[in-house]
């Protein structure tokens, strides 16, 4: 039995990992979990799981539950509680799947613990990659892939020598507005960009998948688990999402990982990696669909991904720059302070204001995501 710690147990990612543990209940164990300010969830999890180490952001929410389970249940809050969450002494893995930057440092300590890590927190290796795989390869640290595309990648690479690796090929279903101009993304609403056509993901990642910059962030992301220089990193539209990714080999060969849209099946493959469990979802049958449909990416149309390739091409502190610069706008966006097409043009701004800085160090980090942070809220 595998005990997991599980970070961001109420969003999208985490409580389709509960999922995956309430499956498998001979197989998994939850051992520590960190929630935001859905403490209501948090109540329905500890209850259901009993697990031994609960965080929560928020002092007086944990206060709170402090007075409503035993002492058995250890609750903490902040990120103290968060690097708890991820370094519990009886945890073989540990699934990030907080939202944002705030991921970093708990991952890195993680690491330093000798944990196996199941990375769903792009944010963590778009704002400081070469730390993280630094101290990844330093302490033999294995970071499994959550996300269906490097989770393809990573699946179809078995067996395989990445010497071989002709390029990536990423697959994206175009998000929320693919069938729109920009003239036609003029005045779209909160609600239109949240309506996803294939995926049921968090608000933050919906409106990145909408700009695209959930493709651009997933491309850096790739950048560094696999080691792959930019240039050997395509992105394709790919509507139907089935084919999760792929990988052309220089022997002309390509090998995809396809599956029904289902976020369970790469969560699970990594909790069970190098073995496979069954699982009980839809099975996949290309007879029903029929048709699968692919498109060049147009990047003056998508301009955030071209921003990502951009940030990631100079690297440094462009890449944490440019993850800051996009999770303030979109904040703004979703209160309906900002119009869609506001995002692009505060990450830009954000962007060419930016002096780089090359191989920053964790502090440096740090400030220059807040900077950039107020810097972005300053011109609302």
């Amino acid at each position: 039995m595998k005990n997991i710690s599980l970070m961001g147990a109420t969003g999208s990612i985490g409580i389709q990992t509960l999922d995956v543990i309430r499956e498998h209940p001979e197989e998994f164990k939850l051992t520590a979990i960190s929630v935001g300010k859905n403490i209501e969830e948090a109540r329905k999890i500890i209850m259901e799981f009993s697990p031994k180490l609960v965080s929560v952001q928020q002092k007086e929410d944990a206060e709170t539950l402090c007075g409503e389970f035993p002492s058995s249940v250890t609750i903490l809050h902040g990120e103290e509680g968060l690097v708890e969450v991820a370094c519990h002494q009886d945890a073989d893995v540990l699934v990030n799947a907080v939202l944002g930057s705030v991921g970093l440092y708990p991952t890195l300590q993680a690491i330093e613990a000798g944990k196996t890590i199941a990375i769903a927190n792009k944010e963590t290796l778009v704002t400081a990659g070469h730390l993280v795989m630094e101290a990844a390869r330093g302490k033999g640290t294995t970071l499994l892939p959550v996300d269906s595309e490097h989770s393809a990648i990573f699946q179809a690479l078995q067996g395989e020598k990445e010497k071989n690796i002709e390029k990536l090929v990423i697959t994206a279903s175009g998000g929320s507005f693919r069938d729109r101009t920009r003239e036609e993304l003029k005045g779209v609403s909160v609600h239109e960009a949240l309506n996803h056509p294939n995926w049921s993901m968090g608000a933050k990642i919906t409106i990145d998948s909408a700009s695209m910059m959930n493709k651009g962030l997933e491309v850096i992301e790739a950048h560094w688990l696999f080691d792959i220089p930019y240039d050997q990193i395509d992105v394709v539209q790919h509507r139907e999402s089935i084919i999760h990714s792929m990988i052309q080999f220089h022997d002309s060969s390509v090998m995809a990982q396809l599956g029904t849209p289902d976020m369970r099946v790469p969560i699970q493959y990594a909790l069970t990696y190098p073995d496979r469990l069954q699982r009980q979802g839809k099975r996949l049958d290309l007879t029903e669909i029929g048709k699968l449909h692919f498109e060049k990416m147009d990047l003056n149309r998508f301009r955030c991904l071209a921003f990502a390739y951009d940030a990631g091409r100079i690297g440094g502190s462009m890449t944490t720059v440019l993850n800051a610069a996009n999770e303030a706008s979109v904040a703004m966006f979703l209160n309906n302070k900002i119009s869609f097409l506001d995002i692009e043009t505060y990450i830009e701004k954000a962007l060419n204001a930016h002096q780089v800085i090359h191989k920053p160090d964790l502090e440096t980090i740090h400030e220059i995501d807040r900077e950039t942070r107020l810097l972005v809220s300053s011109w609302l």
